[in-house]
């Protein structure tokens, strides 16, 4: 994923952030502020992933939020 995606979508991602790594509290979300390298060591430091891994597991969950969220706004086809 492109950095700058990533920055770009962080108040929409932030809330989902929480869920998805429980370990993360307010002030590492703060901390990051949209930052993928700060995010990304954050998650090192917390989980212990590698700095791929976390880049990886980043890249994925966004990736599958931003899935999600096209399927609740696609128009449903009238018969």
């Amino acid at each position: 994923m492109n950095k700058d995606v990533f920055e770009g979508k962080w108040k929409q991602i932030r809330g989902e952030a929480k869920s998805w790594w429980g370990k993360l509290t307010d002030d590492d979300l703060d901390r990051a502020a949209g930052k993928f390298e700060v995010f990304t060591g954050l998650l090192q430091e917390k989980y212990g992933y590698t700095r791929e891994r976390a880049a990886d597991e980043i890249d994925k969950r966004v990736t599958d939020y931003e899935s999600s969220q096209k399927s609740k706004t696609r128009p449903t086809p009238v018969k």
